[in-house]
């Protein structure tokens, strides 16, 4: 490597299965992930294979790898990051990505979310206060049924009410009239009551179709969208946030295939640090507590990812979901910090009056200020 500080580096935890040594099975990644054949076969004038700076046994058996590849094999595609990553090597077994360090010279090809915190809050007319989220199904409710729920929940001062992630372009409310009806029901609701709420269709699809949803979205005044980009590649929300002024949500679909103990990519590498690089301005993910097992130290690596400095790249909301439950929102404010998204969804339904849920959820939140 020509100048350290110019690395991509990639840090790997290893579970090596019996006889197999850590140090030889990070090698191996460092030539599977480059020139992917055997190093004698390597030209003497080609310099592309990672180099090992750090292979060490840990006290739990498992051994810890540090990778540094030159950022020139990355070229400017951010897929091509992300094969780098975690590209041939995730075919193995006992690989787990555990960090990712870019130098300046590939952050300054993606400079992530075009909104952010900041932006989020400008468009919600928030300040310090935690927003809240809710999800509009389910699946087999008319576009008139949806657009009455957007209607009531923003009525209620919910700040963002999102389509469900499951709800595209089906029969029962197809996309470009759920969004019109949608649109029309929030506008509505906030000449009634002075608030900003926001509707956020999702557009994931082909790239044709999620270009043409986008568009859609916007002619018909929508201010942000909800992605699944485990479905679509995360280089979409690469795209959209660096080629139009809609506001990104994302949400975690398919990713937990990736989540695995010994292999695959830490939650907050994957969720916290190259979603947002790629330009997400807000980060879903299954809080601790719900329904979904994931730990509290995960969390709060997830947010602390999202929302820690990181050389010029805006801060990105975390938004928690997965079953919370809108009494215990102060609880989770007081321990993550305001600069957090609320996407509470059953518990307001389960009130019945969607309205008043949703009233009682923004009074509670009011609490920490504008």
């Amino acid at each position: 490597m020509s100048d350290p500080k110019d690395a991509l580096r990639v840090t790997y935890y290893l579970t090596c299965a019996p006889g197999e040594d850590g140090a030889a099975k990070a090698r191996d990644i460092a030539l599977e992930q480059t020139a992917e054949m055997p190093l004698s076969a390597v030209p003497p004038e080609v310099h592309v294979v990672g180099e090992v700076e750090a292979a060490e046994r840990l006290r739990d058996g498992r051994w810890r790898a540090v990778i540094a590849y030159r950022p020139d094999i990355v070229g400017e595609d951010f897929a091509q990051l992300l094969n780098i990553l975690f590209g041939n090597v995730s075919l193995k077994a006992g690989i787990l990505v555990t960090d990712v360090d870019l130098p300046a010279v590939l952050l300054a090809l993606w400079p992530g979310p075009a909104l952010g915190i900041e932006g989020l809050r400008a468009l919600t007319g928030t300040h310090r206060r935690p927003i809240t989220c809710t999800s509009i199904k389910p699946m087999g409710l008319s576009a008139a049924r949806l657009a009455d729920l957007v209607y009531r929940f923003a009525r209620g001062g919910i700040d963002i009410l999102k389509d469900d992630h499951g709800l595209t372009n089906q029969a029962t409310a197809p996309f470009a009239e759920r969004v019109a009806q949608c649109q029309d029901a929030v506008a509505r609701a906030n000449a009634e009551t002075g608030g900003r709420a926001l509707y956020f269709p999702n557009i994931t699809a082909g790239p044709r179709a999620l270009a043409e949803r986008a568009e859609l979205a916007r002619r018909a005044g929508c201010r942000g969208v909800l992605l699944l980009p485990m479905l679509t590649g995360l280089d979409t929300v690469r795209e959209l946030a660096t080629g139009s002024d809609l506001a990104i949500v994302t949400h975690p679909a398919l990713a937990g295939a990736l989540f695995r103990d010994d292999h695959g990519i830490r939650p907050e590498v994957l969720l916290g640090r190259l979603t947002r690089l790629a330009g997400s301005d807000a980060v879903i993910y299954p809080n601790t507590g719900g329904r979904f097992p994931w730990s509290e130290e995960t969390c709060r690596a997830i947010n602390e990812r999202l929302r820690a400095p990181w050389d010029g790249v805006r801060r990105a909301f975390p938004v928690l979901g997965g079953g919370v439950d809108a009494a215990r929102v102060p609880e989770w404010t007081e321990r993550y910090g305001t600069d957090t998204v609320f996407l509470v969804g059953s518990s307001l339904y389960a009130q019945g009056d969607v309205e008043r849920a949703a009233a009682r959820l923004a009074e509670a939140v009011r609490r920490y200020g504008p």
